[in-house]
C-alpha cells in the first residue's frame, strides 16, 4: 500500500487587523467623545477568539484615548500587540506580522477608508483586505473558518500573551540564555499521537511554513489512517513552562523499517524556536535511533520561508549520501524532496528542559 499523499494547504488568516473608527465601533473617537461598539461586531470579535484567530488593532488615533475605550467597552484583551497612532498603516500591520512572526499572506486587516486599504495592499500586496461592511459577515468566511477548533485554538490569544510577557521577562534577565531557559521549568513531552489529539496535528502541520520541513499539509484523514497502519509513528510535542501551556508545538511522522527510519514530516510551531524544540526534538530523535541500531533518513523540501529547518537538518547531522538504507523507503513527496541521511550515534539529554518521551524501540 503507498503512503498517502499530503495536500499544499490554502492559506488560513492566522491574525485580523481592526480598524477603529467606524470600523470596529460606530463613531469616531476623537471627534465624537463616545463610540458604540455592536453587538454584531462583538459577536464576530469573540467568535474568531474561540476559533484561534489572533486579533490586532491599527488606527490613527491617541493610543492611551483609544485603548481606554477599548477597556470600557470590555474587548481590550481580545487585541494582541496593538499599533495605535499616527503613521503609515501598512508599516503598522507590517510590525504587527513581525512581532508575531507571521506571514503576510496569513494577515487580514479590515477598514472603511478605501484609501486605507489602497495603501496597506499597495505595501503589503500579500495581505488581504476587506471594507468595514464585510466584518459582520467574516465568520461566514472560509479563510477564517478552520476544518477544526481544537483545544489549543481557543487558547491561542492567552498562549500568545503569555509569551509577550516571557519576552518582558527574558530582556530583563541579566545571565545567559541557557540560564533564562533553565529559568523557566520547561518541560516538553513527546508522544504518540491519540485519536484526540489528531486535529491539533493537523492545524500545526496547516499553520506552520518556517518550520515545516516539507512545507505540505497532511489532513485529518489522512493521519488518522497512518495511526493504524503498521510500521508508522505519529508523534505530537507538548511544551509548558511556569507561564503556562504552549500547547502542541511539534509533530513528527516517522515510518520505520527494519534497517532505518524515515522522517517523512518534522514540523514544529514558530513560536518555540527560540527555546530550542527543534534541536531537542531531533536530538532525542537520533538517539532513539542510535538505541535501535537503524540509520535516519528524513524528507526536505526547500520552500520560500523554511530555511531554518533545512540549518537545523545540517546541524543535527544530516546530508545527503548514498546508503543502502535508502532501498527501503519509498514514497516519497515528489521529485523536488531531497532525501536526507544520517549515521546516528546517541545524543546526550537536554540541559535546559526535562524531556519526558517513549521508547520507539518499543510499540504501545
Amino acid at each position: 500500500m503507498s503512503d498517502t499523499a499530503p495536500v499544499v494547504p490554502s492559506a488560513m488568516v492566522k491574525c485580523l487587523v481592526w480598524d477603529l473608527d467606524n470600523t470596529l465601533w460606530h463613531g469616531t473617537l476623537l471627534e465624537d467623545g463616545h463610540v458604540v461598539l455592536s453587538e454584531a461586531i462583538r459577536e464576530v470579535v469573540v467568535g474568531l477568539d474561540a476559533r484561534g484567530v489572533l486579533q490586532s488593532v491599527c488606527s490613527r488615533n491617541d493610543h492611551d484615548l483609544a485603548w481606554a475605550r477599548l477597556e470600557a467597552l470590555g474587548v481590550a484583551d481580545y487585541f494582541v500587540v496593538p499599533e495605535i497612532g499616527w503613521g503609515p498603516k501598512s508599516e503598522a500591520v507590517g510590525r504587527i506580522a513581525e512581532r508575531l512572526n507571521f506571514a503576510p499572506g496569513t494577515i487580514a486587516f479590515i477598514d472603511d477608508q478605501p484609501a486605507e486599504r489602497a495603501e496597506v495592499a499597495y505595501h503589503l500586496p500579500e495581505v488581504r483586505c476587506y471594507p468595514a461592511q464585510d466584518a459582520a459577515t467574516l465568520l461566514d468566511r472560509p479563510e477564517f473558518s478552520p476544518r477544526s477548533v481544537t483545544v489549543d485554538s481557543r487558547q491561542r490569544r492567552k498562549m500568545y500573551q503569555a509569551g509577550f510577557r516571557r519576552t518582558d521577562e527574558q530582556a530583563r534577565f541579566t545571565g545567559s540564555n541557557e540560564d533564562f531557559l533553565r529559568s523557566l521549568d520547561l518541560v516538553m513531552r513527546i508522544g504518540r499521537a491519540t485519536q484526540d489529539e489528531l486535529s491539533r496535528v493537523e492545524e500545526l502541520t496547516l499553520r506552520t511554513s518556517q518550520m515545516n520541513a516539507t512545507g505540505v499539509h497532511y489532513p485529518d484523514e489522512a493521519l488518522r489512517a497512518l495511526l493504524a497502519r503498521p510500521g508508522y509513528e505519529v508523534l505530537v510535542t507538548t511544551l509548558t513552562d511556569r507561564f503556562g501551556p504552549h500547547g502542541a508545538v511539534g509533530v513528527l511522522l516517522l515510518r520505520k523499517y527494519e534497517e532505518a527510519w524515515h522522517l517523512r514530516l518534522l514540523a514544529t510551531s514558530c513560536r518555540v524556536v527560540a527555546f530550542g524544540a527543534g534541536t531537542i526534538i531531533l536530538n532525542w530523535l537520533v538517539d532513539q535511533a542510535a538505541r535501535a541500531g537503524v540509520h535516519l533518513l528524513a524528507d526536505f523540501r526547500a520552500t520560500d520561508r523554511n530555511r531554518m529547518m533545512e540549518i537545523a537538518y545540517r546541524f543535527a547531522g544530516f546530508e545527503e549520501r548514498p546508503c543502502d538504507c535508502r532501498g527501503p523507503a519509498p514514497g516519497r513527496a515528489g521529485e523536488d524532496v531531497q532525501l536526507l541521511h544520517l549515521v546516528p550515534e546517541r545524543r546526550a539529554a537536554p540541559t535546559t528542559a526535562r524531556l519526558i518521551a517513549p521508547d520507539l524501540g518499543l510499540r504501545a
